[in-house]
């Protein structure tokens, strides 16, 4: 890897042959996505929403026991050995495009799409077997830091220090806006090991010694916390050492795919709510609709969205196939990239074509266009991103 790089350097220019970009979704992945935008219409309305954004919790918990019981979505890509469905990152992915478009308030992302990802792609035996069939049967949620990039999660380890004391590991130091903490069952957290090296631990959110100072944020559909780490004692070290590193890009990867996929779907509810609105909105009487600089906005918003839906898909189908660290890396940071411009794009569109009113609180696009300004900060910013594949396109 290249120095201050987040991407593995392949010198690879094309995927390999083993993946099919001729992608499609086949009968079980169109149920699945289906499926999902029927429930999520159903409990992830405008009105629950903001219900949610009202709540002390965040979140409604009768709808996380549904995501996780009933719909088994927590196990979507958690291997059948560990009490998952044993499907991958185009399934999850196609739940994740639902859950942005409906602006789902739950930790699905951060424990499914992070936590459970990182557990399989870095984590030892022990914590696999221990946390995969909680998370699997929707019975634990984890909170975790969403940094930047690779560099800043390791950056945030050096702020963290572990050390072994009698047969435990003891953290100390602070760790900066963890997700979704309220009523975690645990916090997964990086630290620097006494004497070298990087682990990975588990810790309860009641452990003696452990700080929490909820951020305030400008998007309240996704909630963040700062945590001090007094002489903590961790549960339990997660991370295999020899695995780490290779893990900790992969895993970084995957999360910036599903992130893509949650901000693919937002970007197509901010086109949904646009057609809608200016199909009945009149002016001189007549449509808005039907005025062609409208149209030409809103065709214009139906380019970018479909040029971000193949990004997304086709980084999903790569991850789904056996490919090197190196190229997962690079697609998935393309579709990150992608996604957060295209969604910040359509949001602040579909403000304008509603006419202002789409800044007020009665309406939808302000919900987004605040998700799409803070989305954009999480796993690397568009600069960040960009910096990280020139790296590795010159290296």
């Amino acid at each position: 890897m290249k120095p201050g790089s987040g991407i593995p350097s392949n010198n690879a220019g094309t995927p390999p042959n083993d993946v099919d970009m001729n992608f499609a979704l086949n009968e079980d992945q169109i149920l699945i996505r289906d499926a999902a935008e029927s429930f999520l219409g159903d409990v992830s309305d405008s009105a629950a929403v903001r219900r949610a954004l009202d709540s002390k919790l965040g979140y409604d918990a009768t709808v996380w026991q549904r995501i996780g019981g009933e719909l088994g979505w927590c196990g979507v890509a958690i291997a059948e050995a560990q009490g998952g469905l044993g499907l991958g990152p185009v399934e999850l992915v196609l739940i994740q495009e639902q859950a942005g478009r409906h602006l789902l308030c739950a930790p699905f992302y951060a424990t499914v799409c992070v936590a459970a990802t990182a557990l399989q792609d870095l984590g030892s035996a022990e914590a696999r077997e221990r946390f995969l069939p909680q998370i699997a049967a929707g019975a634990l949620r984890i909170a975790l830091p969403l940094h930047s990039g690779r560099e800043q999660w390791l950056a945030s380890a050096q702020a963290l220090q572990a050390r072994r004391i009698d047969g435990h590991w003891v953290l100390d130091g602070a760790v900066p806006r963890l997700v979704d903490v309220a009523e975690a069952d645990y916090l997964f957290v990086f630290a620097t090991i006494a004497g070298g090296g990087l682990g990975l631990f588990a810790v309860a959110p009641g452990a003696a010694g452990l700080g929490l100072q909820p951020c305030a944020t400008w998007d309240g559909s996704r909630r963040f916390t700062d945590v001090q780490l007094n002489s903590v004692r961790a549960d339990i070290r997660i991370d295999e050492p020899h695995r780490a590193s290779e893990g900790v890009t992969r895993t970084l990867a995957l999360a910036r795919l599903y992130l893509a996929a949650e901000q693919l779907g937002g970007a197509q509810q901010c086109l949904d709510l646009t057609v809608a609105y200016t199909a009945t909105r009149k002016q001189f009487g007549r449509a808005v609709a039907g005025f062609q600089a409208v149209k030409h906005r809103c065709a214009e918003m139906m380019v970018k969205i479909e040029a971000l839906r193949s990004a997304v898909y086709g980084a999903a189908a790569t991850a789904a196939g056996a490919v090197d660290n190196g190229t997962l890396a690079m697609e998935c940071a393309m579709a990150r990239v992608l996604a957060a411009d295209t969604y910040f794009w359509c949001a602040q569109e579909a403000i304008q074509l509603h006419g202002g009113v789409g800044f007020t609180w009665e309406y939808d696009p302000q919900l987004h266009f605040k998700r799409a300004q803070a989305a954009s900060h999480w796993l690397g910013n568009a600069d960040v991103l960009r910096a990280e594949l020139a790296d590795a396109l010159l290296d």
